[in-house]
């Protein structure tokens, strides 16, 4: 069985989606949402870290307390995927953020890779692929793939909207990754967006397009 899909139902998610998908959201309001979203998905995405204990001395006496202990990175998929970096990077600062430049050739719908600068073997235990849109599914794939070949342990997907077809085809691909999203939208349509979705989110995030 493949790894499960994780779709928020936080109605503090929900209700940021709305505005989210809305087009008269303007690129400044559109990275904020990208951004609370994205913190929410971040907290359940990372779930299953390792921890260790550590002693804390409060004001009143000496406890013990938890600290993570894997080598959590951030792997956002230029450059749509920043905007989530940056939340997901405040609310752990010792996280580690590797880009990795896909873009979707809109004639084939494939990924091209234009941005790798991974070393051959990346520092992290767990490496958390980040993208807003799983569309087709093939740049997370090629992320997926970029990653496996350098041995990293644990990974996982971070989105905020997917088309069933961009799961199946991860699941297929990588069906040891665990989906986390704010959104699971209908289908894609004849241009591979997703339906109904909101747009190019690398467009609206900085106002392009």
């Amino acid at each position: 069985m493949p790894a499960p899909v994780h779709v928020s139902a936080h109605p503090l998610v929900r209700h940021k989606l709305a505005r989210l998908r809305a087009a008269d959201t303007r690129p400044p309001e559109f990275r904020d949402l990208v951004a609370a979203i994205s913190r929410v998905l971040f907290f359940e995405a990372t779930r299953e870290v390792k921890l260790r204990p550590v002693t804390v001395t409060t004001p009143l006496a000496a406890t013990t307390c938890h600290e993570i202990a894997d080598r959590v990175g951030l792997v956002p998929v230029l450059r749509a995927g920043l905007g989530m970096a940056e939340a997901m990077l405040q609310a752990l600062p010792e996280a580690t953020v590797w880009h990795l430049g896909l873009y979707r050739d809109h004639t084939t719908l494939k990924p091209v890779t234009y941005y790798n600068k991974l070393p051959a073997k990346p520092d992290m235990d767990v490496a958390i692929v980040l993208d807003p849109m799983l569309a087709t599914g093939g740049s997370a794939i090629a992320a997926i793939d970029i990653l496996r070949s350098a041995g990293t342990p644990t990974v996982a997907f971070a989105g905020i909207i997917a088309a069933p077809e961009g799961v199946a085809a991860l699941q297929a691909a990588h069906p040891e990754v665990p989906v986390f999203l704010a959104a699971l939208d209908s289908h894609l349509d004849a241009r591979g967006y997703i339906v109904p979705g909101l747009g190019d989110a690398g467009d609206r995030q900085f106002g392009t397009s």
